[in-house]
């Protein structure tokens, strides 16, 4: 299989155009069809069925392809990587997964870090939540990725998973809302308009599962994609809420949020690092686990 040919198809199906995929490879339009056309021919199989118009879409034998280009390529980088790393040359790439509370609150301690000892090394953080992360890192658009909530069940077995460290939460209501200063019940809990973040989140994971061991019925009044946009939106007078207290320490320290008891509950998740178990670490990847997993 040529791999000059594999290259000009991941280009197409990254950019969704061959003509797209012909300017960021510098290359004419013409010789990209060509290319696809001659690998299609090597394979003896469709990748790519053609519609009327200009669009496209990837039989499932492209898809399948698409996926093992992308972990060919990056072990390349990580090999490319650890060769310079092996003759002193101090550069690389590194590019991290985050999902936001991770991103926004415990990550930058650890890249200040990695930048410190690895100067050289310029890392890229990617952002959302922690479905979206795990895809990210299964297509290899990543190297490390730091996250929230539990990987789904279905992909776990492609993907390392540690425990890296822990992350407190509090149930926040509006500062004068009218409901107990020494506790809460969970049938109390369950009469309030709850506002929650969106599926696929580690905090929604976090909440769904507080409200199952303690028998609260709180299905979503709202749902927020921000856990920032949440607690601002509780200290305003609407719903309550569970997020990470590093979100809301200063507004609970503040007085504009007022935090609730429930007796019994263990307000508290483990983050967890996740890796490629295919896709072996570049030494600056592996630089920055060992960063990880010392703090």
């Amino acid at each position: 299989m040529n791999l000059h040919l594999v290259r000009l198809f991941v280009a197409v199906a990254e950019a969704g155009s061959f003509s797209r995929a012909a300017e960021g490879l510098w290359i004419s339009q013409p010789a990209v069809s060509k290319g696809i056309r001659e690998l299609e021919h090597q394979l003896d199989l469709t990748l790519i069925e053609r519609g009327a118009g200009k669009g496209f879409r990837l039989t499932e034998a492209g898809a399948s392809l698409l996926t093992h280009a992308r972990g060919i390529f990056a072990m390349e980088r990580a090999a490319l990587d650890d060769v310079r790393a092996r003759v002193g040359v101090q550069r690389g790439s590194l590019t991290l997964g985050a999902s936001t509370t991770v991103a926004s609150y415990w990550l930058p301690p650890q890249i200040a870090a990695f930048c410190a000892a690895y100067p050289a090394v310029v890392p890229r953080v990617t952002v959302g939540n922690t479905q979206w992360v795990c895809e990210q890192l299964l297509e290899c658009r990543i190297d490390l990725a730091l996250v929230e909530g539990r990987v789904n069940a279905d992909i776990e077995e492609r993907i390392d998973v540690r425990e890296w460290t822990t992350d407190p939460l509090a149930i926040v209501a509006p500062p004068d809302a009218a409901l107990p200063r020494r506790g809460v019940t969970a049938a109390l809990l369950g009469r309030q308009n709850w506002i929650l973040r969106e599926p696929g989140s580690g905090t929604r994971q976090a909440t769904e599962a507080l409200c199952a061991a303690h028998g609260i019925d709180a299905p979503p009044w709202m749902e927020m994609a921000s856990n920032e946009a949440i607690a601002r939106t509780v200290a305003s007078g609407v719903g309550i809420s569970m997020l990470p207290r590093v979100v809301v320490a200063d507004m609970l320290a503040l007085g504009t949020l007022r935090e609730l008891k429930l007796p019994g509950a263990v307000l508290s998740r483990p983050l967890y690092r996740l890796a490629l178990k295919s896709r072996p670490l570049s030494p600056a990847a592996l630089r920055m686990a060992q960063i990880l997993d010392a703090s």
